[in-house]
């Protein structure tokens, strides 16, 4: 929430930030190149570069910040690093590669544009020095499905569960055989609020008096994963 100043006030305690926004806002109108952009899944690491070489010397004068879509997430002033709470234990800059930030275990929240903007010092003021986004794509892959076998709910027919956790977005499971697609006994769909990952699962009854090969067939946006199960009946005894 922003706050509102009355004649006499004292201004906020981080006008840094302030400048650095307009600063940022303004670079933004000359920046149009293209962005670079970089894919990583949940839970890897993330490597963005500043595109930047800075010397021992310069690093204690300048001011480097990165920010996400407009919050700050590092900032370096008088060679000191401050990492703001969200990233927290899990971000660090390298200062020998190109300022470039790292970001560990990565999180679905964690994707978005990221800027690095890079003031120096000139007549008593800091000037915009170099500016550079990088779009950071976050991606959530279900693994293969899991296919169990629970047993007989009743004589004759069979149950079997397919389950897959992990992915984003949300997923629709099939069960198909032949190309058609059959009717879930049971399905669930549960989403984790921290992660925002999903968990499916689809369990499938069928007559075991004959031959069947079942496809559990997962799609989540574009991709799909899938798992087959056969089955094979009894030999009629003589």
């Amino acid at each position: 929430m922003g706050h509102t100043l009355k004649r006499g006030t004292p201004p906020p305690k981080r006008p840094s930030l302030m400048l650095f926004q307009l600063l940022v806002l303004a670079g933004l109108f000359y920046f149009c190149s293209g962005i670079m952009q970089v894919t990583k899944t949940v839970k890897e690491i993330a490597v963005l570069s500043c595109d930047y070489n800075i010397s021992t010397e310069e690093l204690t004068k300048v001011r480097i910040y990165w920010q996400k879509d407009n919050e700050v997430v590092l900032a370096v002033m008088s060679g000191k690093v401050k990492v703001w709470p969200e990233y927290e234990n899990r971000t660090f800059t390298d200062f020998t590669s190109n300022l470039c930030i790292v970001i560990l275990a990565l999180r679905l929240s964690d994707k978005g544009t990221y800027t690095c903007v890079i003031q120096k010092p000139e007549q008593g003021t800091y000037k915009l020095e170099h500016l550079t986004s990088v779009k950071l794509l976050v991606r959530a892959d279900f693994p293969a499905p899991s296919i169990s076998d629970l047993g007989n709910p009743s004589p004759d027919i069979r149950r079997i569960i397919c389950s897959t956790s992990g992915g984003f977005p949300e997923p629709h499971l099939s069960w198909l055989e032949n190309g058609e697609e059959l009717n879930a006994t049971y399905t669930t769909l549960a989403q984790d609020p921290e992660t925002e990952l999903y968990t499916i699962s689809s369990e499938l009854d069928f007559n075991v008096t004959r031959n069947h090969s079942f496809m559990c067939l997962v799609k989540y946006g574009d991709l799909t994963v899938s798992q087959t199960f056969n089955w094979q009946k009894c030999p009629t005894s003589i």
